[in-house]
């Protein structure tokens, strides 16, 4: 792993738990609003917890970069 893969992973980690919550946050508010869902909570929040700690990895993953660009950037012009 280059330097540049370690640095990304390093920024995808710090960022995880805040996307994590914004994908839970809009998940859970889903579930709850939508009459149907919210009538078999006991089954779709623990989904939607499962589900939001998945798809948090890889939404971190890829917008780590765009947190980055300020650093690349400058070392580009250096």
């Amino acid at each position: 792993m280059n330097t540049d893969n370690q640095a990304r992973l390093r920024v995808a980690t710090l960022i995880y738990l805040m996307v994590n919550a914004v994908v839970f946050g809009v998940g859970i508010i889903t579930v709850l609003m939508t009459p149907t869902l919210a009538q078999h909570a006991f089954f779709w929040v623990p989904a939607m917890i499962v589900t939001s700690f998945i798809l948090s990895a890889p939404l971190a993953w890829f917008i780590a970069p765009s947190m980055m660009m300020r650093f690349i950037l400058a070392r580009r012009t250096h």
